[in-house]
């Protein structure tokens, strides 16, 4: 039998590899960059993440076939999810009420089914109350979330475009959820955040 050449085999051994590497950014873990601050002071501009892309299921490229289906989106975990209004753009935010549930904000507090929720990542910069009829950040609802979707928020309240300004996001927009940094920079060497890295999100 005639021996593979070295360059055959380290040729089948890259394309191995590039399968290999499709696969899991396809079906299991996707690394994201944190671009804006609406996700602050949990995320920062310059985090870098991993998503876990299995656990709310995938659909197989072309098809409106799901694979690893285990769970739908469960409130306040941090999601990433292609942008409803842009679908050439990856959002992500805070799931704050899921199918069924009820949202309002009165004076920038939140209610879910009439109930004041106690809200531990939301974060406010401005103490100004805007009016719901000049912009509804502040103010809001009430809305029902309708089926297969999901209200989202960005946790720095006052600096998010979110549901409350562009509506609901539907379940098979969703890619995964957010669960690692695993590197935290503004660009420079000066700029890592040590203390960031392989931080769990919560």
């Amino acid at each position: 039998m005639q021996k593979k050449s070295v360059i055959r085999e380290y040729i089948e051994a890259f394309a191995v590899a590039i399968v290999l590497a499709l696969i899991i950014r396809t079906f299991v873990v996707q690394a994201f960059k944190i671009p804006s601050g609406s996700m602050e002071p949990t995320l920062l501009v310059g985090d870098h993440i991993l998503v876990n892309k299995f656990i709310y299921g995938e659909h197989i490229p072309f098809t409106d076939i799901k694979v690893l289906d285990f769970r739908d989106p469960k409130q306040g975990e941090i999601i990433v999810f292609v942008y409803p209004k842009d679908e050439s753009k990856d959002f992500i935010k805070r799931v704050i009420g899921v199918e069924g549930d009820t949202i309002e904000i009165k004076d920038k507090k939140l209610f879910i089914n009439d109930k004041l929720f106690d809200d531990p990542y939301g974060f406010y910069r401005d103490n100004a109350i805007i009016p719901a009829h000049v912009q509804p950040g502040d103010n809001f609802g009430p809305v029902t979330v309708p089926e297969d979707s999901l209200f989202v928020m960005g946790d720095n309240r006052d600096r998010s475009a979110d549901s409350r300004f562009w509506g609901f996001v539907k379940l098979n927009q969703v890619k995964g959820k957010a669960f690692l940094i695993y590197w935290s920079w503004s660009g420079f060497m000066r700029d890592i955040k040590w203390g960031r890295i392989g931080k769990l999100i919560r």
